[in-house]
């Protein structure tokens, strides 16, 4: 397990679109949107964008299969529906709603449509769609994804409050999930035993619920939300290795014991937490959870782990000399 596998600032200082000036940029006003004039993906925007020549399926001619269209302010993307070679498709910074025409690319592997005016990140199910990321536009909700191949998606920076639709049964090789910076206030929702990686940094999240279905989950990153207890954590999470709760409001240190259910946790970061100010904070973590490996930034050496061997020890002796003592005063 190394730092930069587990970075705890996973792109936490990604820096917010600005204006020349360095304000922030205006969004524009429904009535504004309406009045944009239509652009649309043309044969020009299409000679200038295609590159990669490959052959096709039945090898016998070759296509362009990779297009990169960002920033041409399109509007309009059904000239797609000719394209049906296509297998990575970049249309980031763009002003599109509607991504229908994508449906007849029946090859499409990648696909990246971050900045856009999209409401949803429903299209028609692609086969062999295995990458795609809809970060950065007014996404409300994860209804529509059943592409039985996609293994990352990318949902950050959207306007997400519910987690729902993430179909199990379609959604069988969906090992990375990345939903940081929406309006989540639950990790509810979340029915995908196949899921491996989850960053759910920069929500509103107070309640841990629904992770008990995470059975192959290593990584989860909850940095920056307003999760108060531990509650919520599963023993059947057992393959957790990687635990970012950075930035909420844990309050005290034994809420640290609940993390005992996880066999395989090996990295925890809790700084910036009411509970990081108090004394003894670091030995406490080790003493509660021996299999740590790592607090924060910094790795345990062995005389730590030879110190908390000895207070866990004592702490075991004295619970056990107060039980016989109990036992002791009860027969008498």
């Amino acid at each position: 397990m190394s730092n930069e596998e587990f970075e705890d600032d996973y792109n936490a200082n990604e820096p917010e679109k600005e204006g020349e000036e360095g304000e922030e940029e205006k969004e524009p006003t429904e009535e504004e949107e309406e009045s944009l004039t239509p652009r649309l993906l043309t044969e020009e925007i299409m000679k200038e964008g295609l590159s990669l020549l490959c052959k096709t399926g039945n090898g016998l001619a070759h296509a362009y299969v990779k297009l990169e269209a960002k920033e041409k302010d399109l509007t309009d993307i059904s000239l797609l529906q000719n394209y049906i070679h296509l297998r990575y498709v970049d249309l980031s910074e763009n002003l599109l709603r509607d991504l229908s025409p994508l449906g007849s690319l029946i090859h499409l592997l990648w696909l990246k449509v971050d900045g856009n005016r999209l409401t949803s990140p429903c299209l028609p199910e692609l086969p062999y769609l295995q990458i795609a990321s809809f970060a950065h536009n007014r996404i409300k909700d994860t209804e529509g994804i059943t592409h039985p191949r996609l293994g990352s998606l990318s949902l950050k920076g959207n306007e997400i409050q519910v987690i729902s639709g993430l179909d199990p049964g379609k959604l069988t090789d969906l090992h990375t999930l990345e939903l940081r910076g929406n309006r989540l206030e639950t990790t509810a929702g979340l029915h995908l035993p196949k899921l491996k990686n989850l960053y759910l940094a920069q929500n509103s999240i107070t309640r841990l619920e629904g992770l008990e279905d995470l059975v192959q989950l290593t990584t989860l990153h909850l940095r920056d939300n307003r999760i108060e207890t531990l509650d919520g954590f599963s023993k059947r999470m057992k393959c957790l290795q990687y635990l970012n709760l950075r930035g909420n409001v844990v309050l005290n240190l034994q809420e640290m014991a609940k993390l005992q259910v996880l066999p395989m946790l090996r990295a925890l970061v809790l700084m910036d937490n009411p509970c990081f100010d108090e004394g003894g904070y670091r030995m406490e973590a080790l003493v509660l959870l021996p299999r740590l490996e790592r607090l924060d930034k910094d790795f345990y050496e062995e005389d730590e782990r030879t110190e908390a061997d000895d207070i866990r020890r004592r702490r075991q002796d004295e619970e056990q000399e107060m039980e016989e003592s109990v036992l002791g005063e009860m027969t008498e």
